[in-house]
């Protein structure tokens, strides 16, 4: 989608509107109940935005985008392996709580032809990004290690979420998983 010109911020606007809406779930989420609350009329929607999809996909990449520079400086603060993974993956966790309507995001990713696509790619992303840091652990299968902590990470997430707050068993069991001995 090319991107309009937007010196008003309305786009933006949209975006947070909706991340607010979406606590409630997505499945009930309107364009007039968007433009409603971000106070625009229901034409400045589809100025930013092709469809509900594309709204859909915009506010996915509009919370991840923020989310990876939050996950990098984590990791940063670590030498490469077991302290860094969950650094990074704990900061991810930590970013989720802060947006509580991500839930209802990770489930429509699900469901949502179009983001099911970028979230693979973005947790492909992540998995690549990981990977040394498995190796660092010794970690026989360093990619595939690391793409399934990203998955296992994701749960997590919905589970604190659903949880309402961070939840220090889902926490030590996801700590738990790079305890095991590599094979």
């Amino acid at each position: 989608m090319v991107r309009t010109r937007d010196p008003e911020g309305k786009r933006a606007a949209l975006l947070e509107a909706g991340l607010r809406l979406a606590g409630n779930g997505l499945q009930s989420l309107s364009v007039n109940d968007i433009t409603a609350e971000a106070k625009v009329a229901k034409g400045t929607f589809y100025v930013h935005f092709i469809n509900r999809a594309d709204f859909v996909l915009a506010m996915h990449r509009s919370f991840f985008e923020g989310t990876v520079e939050r996950i990098r400086t984590a990791v940063a603060a670590h030498p490469p392996g077991r302290e860094a993974i969950l650094a990074g993956a704990y900061a991810y966790l930590d970013a989720c709580l802060d947006q509580p309507a991500l839930k209802a995001l990770l489930l429509e990713a699900r469901f949502e032809p179009l983001v099911q696509e970028e979230v693979a790619a973005r947790n492909e992303n992540h998995a690549r990004f990981a990977a040394p840091l498995f190796a660092a652990m010794g970690r026989s299968e360093p990619e595939i290690c690391a793409r399934l902590f990203v998955a296992l990470t994701s749960e997590a997430a919905l589970l604190e979420l659903t949880a309402g707050g961070p939840d220090p068993a889902v926490r030590r069991a996801l700590a738990g998983f790079l305890e095991a001995t590599p094979s």
